[in-house]
């Protein structure tokens, strides 16, 4: 495995992997969810390369990015004994050199849920992602479901400015009492902790009325409420019932829909969704 901070230096490396290249951009902190999307990456890939980027474009100015957990030594164990060939560790200025002014946004994609609760994060995505697709020049892009807005995002920045790159969007990985798997799971303290799992658990409580004939958006949104009110340290941020690709609100589900909440326990904002198919 080729470990580096410098740009230049990954892509001489890169130059040297021929076949088919497959790219997991992470903020590192891995966990079992980025272990399952390399392994599916190494059985789909030549190579797979895999860069370790705590992204300061995507954090507010109240946010987490001093506290956001990193773990780097772990991290490269973790990424050799999967088979990972190249990671680009970087810093900040070799990916934002003095003078940097350059800013991809992905207009109404990246408007409304996590756009309207944290200004200019998606700004900070779309810009680093493309970044790193540049770098790598990888032909397939892994991401996972859990931040399901963000991969519509970057769908739709791949698609509109003709990135020569196959965007691929796995299923959420959760813990065995549904906890979608998330780097700042490890701000929860027990407590918190034991309370997480309220969250899937009203997703799901509104996917089984969906699965029996509700069909109003309005009526899924309030069993999410219903569900999540039960739980006293759950701080709802907002509960929506979107279409995929575009992130509208609908009103009647038509074919299938992106039902997604967020709330905030103790300190940690939770994100999580469900896929709501039609059969």
């Amino acid at each position: 495995m080729r470990v580096t901070e410098n740009i230049h230096e990954l892509r001489t490396i890169r130059r040297a992997m021929p076949g088919v290249f497959g790219l997991i951009p992470t903020m590192g902190s891995l966990h079992d969810g980025h272990a399952a999307i390399i392994r599916r990456a190494r059985l789909e890939c030549d190579h797979v390369g895999v860069s370790i980027f705590v992204n300061p474009a995507q954090f507010g100015p109240e946010e987490d990015l001093a506290k956001y957990p990193r773990a780097l030594e772990n991290d490269l164990a973790l990424l050799e004994s999967l088979g990972v060939d190249a990671v680009l560790t970087p810093f900040p200025e070799n990916v934002y050199p003095p003078g940097y002014q350059t800013w991809i946004t992905v207009e109404n994609v990246s408007k409304p849920l996590e756009g309207a609760a944290r200004p200019g994060h998606f700004r900070g995505v779309a810009t680093v992602v493309a970044k790193l697709i540049n770098i790598f020049t990888p032909d397939r892009a892994y991401f996972g479901q859990k931040d399901a807005q963000q991969a519509a995002v970057i769908r739709r920045m791949a698609e509109d400015l003709n990135f020569d790159v196959d965007i691929v969007v796995l299923p959420i990985v959760r813990e065995a009492d549904g906890l979608a798997m998330s780097s700042r799971n490890a701000y929860l303290n027990a407590d918190e902790r034991k309370a997480a799992p309220a969250l899937y658990r009203a997703l799901s409580a509104a996917k089984a009325r969906f699965e029996t004939g509700e069909k109003n958006a309005d009526m899924l949104k309030a069993a999410v409420i219903e569900t999540l009110s039960a739980e006293p340290l759950a701080d709802v941020r907002y509960v929506s019932v979107a279409d995929p690709d575009t992130i509208e609100e609908l009103h009647e589900i038509r074919g299938g829909a992106l039902l997604s909440a967020a709330v905030i326990i103790g300190k940690t904002r939770l994100i999580d969704n469900i896929l709501l198919e039609k059969r």
